[in-house]
């Protein structure tokens, strides 16, 4: 027997091995990505989960009889310094608001999740805001005491953004960034591993909650 005939089967076997963990890590890659959510389905009255074309889940639900929107958006654009997961926490009620307001820490005008760089206006700082909060609008914005009274929520450095319009509010927060050590030496950008906490995310919810609430009495005493 030819001793290249033990050699090619030996090598055969590797490649039908590598071949299978190949598929073995894409489909764990895949259900961790597609549960992302998962642990805070308990947050919410019933609701609904979809995973999207980038292979991450979108949530919708209700919690306190309002009704919330939650999405993982991927940013792996390469003039980022790391790619990162953006979590955007969405209160799609309407607003008796006759414009929109946007204010955004440290934004590029290349973040893949907003229309901030497209509103028309910019507007000078507040004391209450960090110095890296941009502020843009369109229309009329919402009175400056609301803006006062919800500036803290900035103090989290993960906060990135915070839309306030007639058609709703949102929260944009840095969910995770790739590993830095991985990322430079192969490249990976692997995100999304660990399920998100509730402990982090229903403190927000409950933060849109009272925000809306706060519009609402606000434009009430305006009237």
């Amino acid at each position: 027997m030819s001793p290249l005939i033990p050699l090619g089967l030996a090598f055969a076997l590797l490649a039908l091995w590598l071949g299978y963990r190949l598929i073995i890590e894409s489909r764990l890659r895949a259900a961790s990505r597609a549960g992302y959510f998962d642990a805070l389905k308990p947050l919410f009255e019933g609701g609904e989960t979809r995973v999207q074309p980038t292979g991450f889940p979108r949530m919708t639900g209700r919690r306190e009889g309002l009704a919330f929107d939650l999405q993982a958006v991927p940013d792996t654009l390469t003039f980022r310094k790391l790619p990162a997961l953006w979590v955007m926490l969405t209160l799609p009620e309407p607003l008796p608001l006759s414009g929109t307001i946007d204010l955004m820490a440290r934004p590029s005008g290349n973040e893949p999740f907003t229309r901030f760089a497209a509103l028309r206006t910019s507007l000078p700082a507040l004391p209450g805001l960090p110095a890296e909060v941009a502020i843009r609008a369109e229309g009329a914005p919402p009175p400056a005491e609301l803006l006062d009274r919800h500036a803290t929520l900035f103090d989290d450095p993960q906060v990135k953004e915070l839309v306030i319009s007639p058609r709703g509010l949102r929260i944009v927060l840095l969910g995770e960034e790739a590993d830095r050590g991985r990322f430079l030496i192969f490249r990976e950008a692997e995100m999304g591993r660990t399920p998100l906490s509730p402990r982090r995310i229903a403190p927000l919810l409950d933060r849109l909650a009272a925000l809306r609430g706060d519009v609402i009495a606000l434009t009430k005493d305006q009237e």
